[in-house]
């Protein structure tokens, strides 16, 4: 195999692929990197931006590589590999010696990362629970088995030792399809869904920019399956003929996949209030609205997304715990101004 270095700029490499060269751009690029960086940190820098094919970004590790093709990949300098405790107060609904249970607020990035070194929930973990905290996850994501999006807020459980982590970990990579991990949130969403249950199976991948994601054809590369069970609780604003203008909707997982109760719910026509990433077309709805309470949703300043509800079984006891947090004080207010 000849050598694929064409040059090396700074943080910058760049390869050409060799005659005779196939299979996975991960694999391959791990492999003519070998010594310089894993495999896991090649997938990583993929799906975060950082290599490009003949000058085009690439996102999916599994894309396969040419002979002839030019590759770029960024070798960032190294971060500071273990987060530091900071003393950031925590809602702690429950902990034992296996596990914390906590109400995310809205604001908090869960764990490190670009752009967020310090400041995230791991930080206040770390700081909260000392050397307890599990490391299974990595020492960037110390005891965290799932996450919400920075500005969801909701119940999380942290593992606070391997064992628990693993435990937890395989409940919710089964998705309580056969235990019994449960997952429901409260949404605000515009208009009213035509059938007041549903379900939306639609897969999921990534959408261009590697923060979002959209709906995907079954043979997509990188389709991924994606299931959320609604159920329309409360309706804002009804008319005559049966439609209105939001809907407090329950959104429980069957998968859990990136933004995919936001993106599910804008696929039916029906965004979450607040949501600029899948919603920003809706905003002049809150034109319906009187003046006061059009000022309140105008100025809501996120996805009006709630984590209410969290059942899981204890990894030491076996017993099924439940947990629930009221809606936050901020989509209470949203709700009262929807109201008539």
């Amino acid at each position: 195999m000849s050598d694929p270095f064409k040059q090396a700029e700074g943080e910058k490499k760049v390869l050409i692929v060799p005659e005779g060269a196939s299979g996975r751009l991960d694999a391959w690029l791990a492999g003519a990197l070998e010594g310089e960086i894993s495999r896991s940190r090649v997938k990583a820098l993929i799906e975060g931006g950082s290599v490009f094919v003949d000058g085009k970004p690439v996102a999916e590790p599994k894309r396969k590589v040419h002979p002839g093709e030019t590759v770029e990949i960024g070798m960032p300098q190294p971060e500071d590999p273990e987060p530091q405790g900071e003393d950031i107060p925590l809602d702690v609904l429950y902990e034992d010696d296996d596990l914390i249970v906590l109400v995310k607020p809205a604001g908090l990035v869960v764990h490190p990362g670009a752009g967020n070194w310090t400041g995230t929930l791991v930080n206040a973990l770390i700081h909260h629970c000392g050397m307890s905290l599990s490391g299974i996850g990595g020492v960037r994501r110390p005891g965290i088995v799932h996450r919400l999006d920075k500005d969801t807020t909701g119940v999380m459980v942290v593992a606070k030792n391997d064992t628990a982590h693993r435990h937890l970990a395989a409940q919710f990579a089964d998705h309580g399809r056969t235990g019994p991990l449960e997952r429901a949130y409260m949404a605000i969403v515009w208009g009213r869904p035509n059938r007041l249950a549903g379900t939306i199976d639609a897969p999921l991948g990534r959408a261009g920019d590697r923060t979002k994601r959209a709906v995907k054809r079954e043979e997509s590369d990188d389709a991924r399956e994606a299931i959320t069970h609604y159920e329309v609780i409360e309706r804002f604003r009804e008319k005559p003929d049966a439609t209105c203008l939001a809907s407090l909707v329950e959104c429980r997982l069957e998968t859990g996949r990136t933004h995919q109760i936001r993106v599910h719910m804008a696929h039916i026509g029906h965004p979450l209030i607040g949501d600029a990433d899948y919603g920003a077309a809706f905003r002049t709805k809150a034109n319906l609205l009187p003046d006061e309470a059009k000022a309140t949703v105008n100025a809501f300043p996120r996805q009006a997304l709630h984590a209410y509800m969290l059942a899981f079984e204890h990894p030491r006891t076996g017993e099924v715990m439940r947990f629930e947090a009221p809606l936050p004080d901020d989509m209470e207010k949203l709700a009262g101004a929807l109201r008539e």
